[in-house]
């Protein structure tokens, strides 16, 4: 099963379950996983506890064997919900600290910590002050945590934390908050999901010019149609920071997942290649699949054996789209509060002449700015 919230008044991930659909098509035109036909179920969690444990529920008595590359804030509820049944919660999102801890939950990126702390690496080099525009929530009150962690380990000081509704339609006066004293060496970061667009509109007309401030926010919040549609090379993005957990879209190395798009979902507006929920389900389900194609053609396939494999899986290759992924013990990095993440590199990009282009080569490593030294203190 693939979930994600679609049609909400607050962030919605429509792109995973039609990509994970377009996966099930591809997968069985290939004749399938060693012989065996794919059934992919989707599910639309709506925002919502309740929705998201009656989603959890149908995995359940359709003897769904994994939850894959799907989207939900509600992580107390589903991973409960999960646990009860001994279900895999395979490549989530990343929204959440309980995907984070839970046994039953195999992330393939860093979530918000790893963006956050990035984010705030990577501003430390050029901004004096930095403020944070972010949703007043519970979600949301994690991002100022991060951001802190990223800019601390470089001897910044905490960020100036502005909170407001992600559901706004006019967020004008926060704007005017953010820009403050309108100084090149102030940055203002907006991570508001689907939102972040309205704000960053509402920035371009405070005042009688441009803001001179500098922008950034994190992938999921800023992708290609964002600024597409905030006017290209002319967008108040243009300059913009970026920290993503994976290669820009127009990286080769997402070629497959194009061609599967074009040819199995072909005049499906709901995926977008460069959205990183779409990008999270094809990683997901690849590396699904390299498991489970890896216990072998005559080996017993539910949720429990699938747990199992997960769990022996070390240095599976995901094609330089994440570094190697595994979740043995040896994998573990030992981030406070995050007991299961594996993967804590992001890539930092830039939009440079209205594209989102890679900002430097490679993958940030940021284990070391995540997880406090033995004195108690964050590695520099």
């Amino acid at each position: 099963m693939t979930w994600a919230p679609v049609g909400t008044d607050a962030t919605n991930m429509p792109g995973m379950p039609a990509m994970a659909q377009a996966i099930g098509s591809y997968v069985n035109a290939q004749g399938g996983i060693n012989g065996r036909k794919l059934k992919v179920l989707t599910c639309n969690e709506r925002n919502d506890a309740v929705a998201v444990t009656a989603c959890a529920q149908q995995a359940s008595q359709a003897g769904a064997v994994a939850v894959v590359g799907s989207y939900s804030e509600e992580g107390s509820s589903f991973i409960s919900a999960l646990e009860a049944d001994d279900i895999p919660y395979i490549g989530g999102y990343g929204i959440t600290e309980d995907e984070y801890q839970s046994l039953m939950s195999f992330p393939i990126n860093g979530g918000l910590p790893a963006l956050l702390a990035g984010s705030g690496l990577q501003l430390a080099q050029t901004c004096k002050r930095v403020r944070l525009v972010r949703p007043d929530s519970i979600t949301g009150d994690q991002f100022p945590i991060f951001l802190d962690q990223g800019l601390n380990a470089a001897g910044k000081k905490d960020v100036d934390d502005i909170l407001t509704k992600d559901d706004a339609t006019d967020y004008t006066p926060v704007a005017t908050q953010a820009v403050g004293d309108d100084k090149h060496s102030t940055c203002v970061s907006a991570v508001l999901g689907d939102h972040t667009s309205t704000f960053f509109d509402a920035l371009r007309r405070v005042g009688d010019e441009q803001p001179k401030v500098q922008l950034s926010s994190v992938i999921g919040s800023v992708q290609q149609s964002v600024i597409d549609a905030s006017g290209g090379a002319k967008s108040p993005l243009e300059g913009a920071r970026i920290t993503s957990w994976y290669p820009p879209a127009s990286d080769p190395k997402w070629n497959e997942m194009k061609s599967v798009v074009n040819k199995y979902a072909f005049g499906d507006n709901a995926i977008d290649v460069a959205d990183p929920g779409v990008q999270t389900t094809w990683i997901a389900y690849q590396v699904f699949l390299k498991v489970v194609r890896g216990m072998g053609p005559k080996a017993k396939i539910d949720s429990e054996s699938v747990r199992r494999a997960m769990n022996a899986t070390t240095g599976l290759s995901t094609g330089g789209l994440t570094p190697d992924l595994g979740w043995t013990d040896k994998d573990l990095l030992g981030i406070p509060d995050h007991a299961r993440m594996v993967n804590t590199k992001v890539v930092y990009q830039e939009v440079r002449d209205g594209r989102l282009v890679q900002y430097r080569p490679g993958f940030v490593d940021l284990t070391s700015t995540l997880r406090p030294s033995s004195d108690g203190l964050l590695n520099p």
